[in-house]
């Protein structure tokens, strides 16, 4: 039994890495802003379909790696990432059940929460955005969302994560 927590935790592990991975992947000034937030989709699978394995201080931990990779301000990441999965882990049961098209609406939602907590951070410390392409990434996450929940599911049934 221990060896399939520690081969679980390996595959939940891999896809973080990758989910940092594609959040620095250099793209062109143009679409740059619509990036998915891609550790944040990874986030919320992971707390929806295992809330007892991912919760809201690995999502600290991770926003704070996030936060080191990306250079930002210390804890800006940590902060929204671990507001939106403790909102995940309270609604996982719900969310769950909705169809993958009620669902890509809630991440529209909570994308947009974490997108308007690190604007908060932001304007605290006088950095704000300069255009309206900030909010660009809530509607690309929730356009992706479906293609991530499909990989994600497909990758949790396959090495048989519980």
């Amino acid at each position: 039994m221990a060896t399939d927590q520690a081969h679980c935790s390996w595959v939940i592990l891999v896809s973080f890495i990758i989910s940092l991975m594609l959040m620095v992947i250099p793209l062109p000034d143009a679409i740059d802003p619509a990036r998915p937030h891609f550790t944040a989709l990874c986030l919320i699978y992971w707390s929806m379909a295992l809330p007892q394995r991912v919760g809201v201080g690995f999502a600290w931990l991770l926003g704070l790696l996030l936060d080191v990779i990306l250079g930002s301000l210390m804890g800006m990441h940590a902060l929204s990432l671990s507001i939106i999965v403790f909102l995940t882990l309270k609604l996982h049961q719900r969310i769950r059940v909705y169809p993958v098209w009620q669902q890509a609406l809630t991440i529209l939602l909570l994308i947009g929460l974490n997108q308007l907590i690190i604007l908060w951070v932001r304007g605290v410390i006088a950095t704000q955005p300069t255009s309206w392409t900030y909010w660009l990434a809530s509607f690309s996450s929730m356009l992706i969302w479906p293609l991530v929940y499909g990989v994600m599911r497909n990758v949790r049934r396959r090495f048989q994560v519980r």
